[in-house]
């Protein structure tokens, strides 16, 4: 590693700010400057297609974690939601920042709902709402919120996603809060989707810092800017995944929080694509084994029928992909 260490990271401005809050750390905590690295990947490339149709979330790490094994860069900075449950031989994630609010929110345009209870977002949706979204966890879980939904896939950067509501284009859209929060847009969301109505995507709020194993410097330097309560229910949530053999755009929902100074509680689910079929598990356990506790939820799931839903799912999506390739 060069004496200031890169730090590589997609140029969108949440991805900027989670870089520049990983580079602030290291600044604050150890009196380290480092290097901004900005790499265009895949899914920025590929602009407005559906991450269903054109690969999922890995398009948008993967040319990162190419810089990452190349040495281009010492740190690769993400949302842990969009890293694969099976990192590429030679890399790890060697620290993460506290979590934001992990919760989904709904927004709607500017100026004409101010923040609400979730029954009277409802109401005021009426009854065939042009929802935006392009995430299948999101649409598995909210199908049927109104008597006739519409979901429409949406891509672009917050400001971008936010132009298009206001516009007219959509008459809600489902972000992550943490986003909203972090840009400094917190004042949009019109209601928070508790996790019973909504799971979070496995690691949702959560910025994880990615390293090559075996380099000690990026170990030590990501071990000392990293969180712990947020490491932990961070593997308990990515081992629900991996063990059910989902990706990021499965629609697999997992939500890990401390339920007290060595309690984990965690809650899983999974969503057949039209909403009809959902199967779900919860459990709590030592904060010493959180991947354990992600087994036990994941083999629950399984024993419910998680792999029924979830091979028809694959199937749909990759009939979807086929199709617009």
């Amino acid at each position: 590693m060069n004496s200031t260490p890169r730090i590589g990271t997609r140029g969108s401005p949440l991805a900027l700010y989670q870089a520049n809050a990983v580079a602030g750390l290291l600044r604050t905590r150890l009196g380290i400057d480092s290097e901004i690295v900005v790499i265009k990947t895949s899914g920025d490339r590929l602009g407005e297609a559906p991450l269903s149709e054109v690969g999922g979330k890995r398009l948008f790490v993967k040319e990162i974690e190419d810089a990452l094994l190349a040495g281009d860069v010492d740190l690769a900075v993400h949302s842990s939601k969009d890293m694969p449950a099976l990192l590429p031989d030679g890399l790890e994630i060697g620290g993460v920042l506290p979590r934001e609010d992990p919760r989904d929110a709904l927004v709607l345009p500017a100026g004409q709902h101010p923040e609400q209870d979730l029954e009277s977002v409802r109401q005021a949706l009426g009854r065939s709402p042009r929802i935006g979204t392009s995430s299948v966890r999101r649409i598995a879980q909210l199908a049927g919120f109104t008597s006739v939904d519409r979901f429409l896939p949406i891509r672009g950067n917050l400001d971008t996603r936010l132009r298009k509501l206001d516009g007219g284009d959509y008459d809600a859209l489902v972000l992550a809060a943490a986003g909203l929060r972090r840009l400094e847009r917190g004042s949009r969301i019109t209601a928070l989707l508790p996790v019973e109505v909504c799971v979070p995507a496995p690691g949702q709020g959560i910025i994880a810092v990615e390293i090559r194993q075996h380099d000690r410097r990026a170990s030590e330097l990501a071990s000392a800017i990293g969180d712990r309560n947020a490491a932990v229910v961070l593997r308990a949530e990515r081992t629900v995944v991996d063990r059910l053999g989902g990706g990021c755009q499965m629609p697999i929902g997992a939500f890990c929080h401390l339920a007290g100074d060595d309690e984990l509680a965690i809650t899983g689910i999974v969503v057949s694509l039209d909403g009809s079929r959902a199967v779900r598990a919860r459990s709590s356990g030592s904060v010493q084994a959180p991947e354990e506790l992600g087994r036990q939820v994941a083999d629950e799931l399984l024993a419910k029928g998680a792999d029924s839903i979830l091979t028809d799912a694959r199937r749909a999506l990759s009939s979807t992909e086929s199709h617009h390739s």
